[in-house]
């Protein structure tokens, strides 16, 4: 039988509140990692010589198309197999793992973001004496941002979640705690729904903050906002009428 007072008991409990602070904090060092690593295996890619790009593609290839939870495996079982002397514990395998599958994704919002933006931007930076680097720091990434953002966000969206493969392997994060706790008194199901609710709740903070992002990086931002302050009442309700800065009608072309 479900039961209730077990989801509101646990619902703001310690361990709750500490398993929440883990999924998080793995999240956030991971995520960061694999934007640093996708953005230098985008430029590798995107090389066009065979030694930086062959190793890139091969790179992309095989964390794009094996599952996280083998990777993690791989690393919590196999790794001490190879190097007896190299035992990691649970945070760290799970940090590297996540940190070297997020890099492959990021490797490709990277490169579309950098390839949507004009080539004539790089010629013109070259032209005016700038190296690669420099031109890419101040000329392309800032312009290709806007397209890489959106995508970005919806990773670590999903990373947060993600963090429960980490169960697997003993780390308390929420979905571990939640079975751990949940095991000892038959009441899996019922914490469940608690790691459930903080999961909403980190994610459904996590958009706040991406849209706040997004809407920051619009080229066009203030110009909408400039638009809707010079309509009128009867332009804005009705779709035709004045303007109030110039006073010319708008609703006839």
């Amino acid at each position: 039988m479900f039961r209730w007072d077990v989801v509101w008991q646990n619902l703001f409990s310690s361990f709750f509140l500490q398993a929440a602070w883990t999924t998080l904090w793995i999240s956030v060092v991971a995520q960061f990692c694999g934007v640093v690593l996708g953005l230098f295996l985008a430029l590798m890619r995107m090389s066009r010589f065979p030694l930086l790009s062959g190793p890139a593609r091969a790179y992309i290839w095989f964390f794009r198309g094996s599952p996280l939870l083998v990777q993690v495996l791989l690393l919590w079982d196999g790794l001490p197999k190879l190097v007896p002397s190299l035992l990691l514990p649970a945070f760290a395998v799970v940090l590297v793992a996540f940190s070297l599958n997020e890099g492959a994704y990021m490797a490709e919002i990277t490169r579309a973001g950098i390839t949507s933006v004009d080539p004539g931007q790089m010629e013109a930076a070259k032209s005016l004496g700038m190296r690669y680097a420099l031109a890419m720091r101040r000329i392309v990434l800032p312009q290709a941002a806007r397209v890489i953002v959106p995508p970005l966000g919806n990773e670590f969206n999903n990373m947060l979640k993600t963090t429960s493969i980490a169960s697997v392997i003993g780390l308390q994060e929420l979905t571990g705690t939640a079975e751990i706790f949940g095991s000892t008194n038959f009441t899996i199901f019922e914490l469940l729904i608690v790691a459930t609710f903080y999961y909403l709740l980190l994610t459904t903070l996590w958009g706040f903050v991406q849209g706040w992002i997004e809407n920051r990086l619009d080229p066009n931002r203030r110009t909408k906002h400039d638009i809707q302050e010079k309509k009128s009442w009867t332009q804005r309700m009705l779709g035709f009428g004045t303007s109030r800065t110039t006073g010319t009608l708008v609703g006839r072309r």
